[in-house]
């Protein structure tokens, strides 16, 4: 279970997840029990805990797989918005996976891979922006900086 750390700091949230593809590039989106949307799986940023161990952990917790995180792809500042404070979300590279292994069932309903189209149908707009930008530093070896998932 993922605390969020804005209690102990107020006025920031971070949160991270990784891009996880299988043999055909798809990319693995899960679909969360507690949100109506669709997102790459990662989660919040325990305190003390490092963006890099947040994916690693999150993603062993909620789909019973061991990766070590790769590169960073992503950092993507998130404005504030619907009573939330801004915030940074980084995506990692977590390299090629098999299917997972387990889902919560108290917190994830499912999981698809998806190819381009079928995220951006997927994700809301925001998210099918930062997984795109994902993608995008994966195949040109950069890091990318967004803000609300713009360039």
């Amino acid at each position: 279970m993922t605390t969020d750390w804005t209690a102990t700091l107020p006025g920031k949230r971070m949160g991270a997840a990784l891009l996880l593809r299988d043999s055909d590039d798809r990319i693995l989106l899960v679909e969360p029990t507690y949100k109506p949307y669709w997102e790459l799986p990662g989660g919040v940023v325990e305190a003390g805990e490092s963006p890099r161990a947040a994916a690693a952990r999150e993603i062993t917790e909620e789909l019973g797989l061991s990766v070590v995180p790769g590169r960073l792809l992503v950092v993507d500042w998130v404005p504030p918005r619907d009573a939330r404070t801004d915030g940074l979300m980084l995506v990692f590279d977590g390299g090629r996976c098999g299917d997972p292994v387990r889902l919560p069932e108290a917190e994830l309903r499912s999981w698809a891979w998806s190819d381009p189209g079928e995220a951006a149908q997927r994700l809301l707009p925001l998210l099918a922006r930062r997984a795109a930008a994902a993608l995008r530093a994966l195949h040109t070896s950069t890091t990318l900086y967004l803000e609300d998932g713009h360039p």
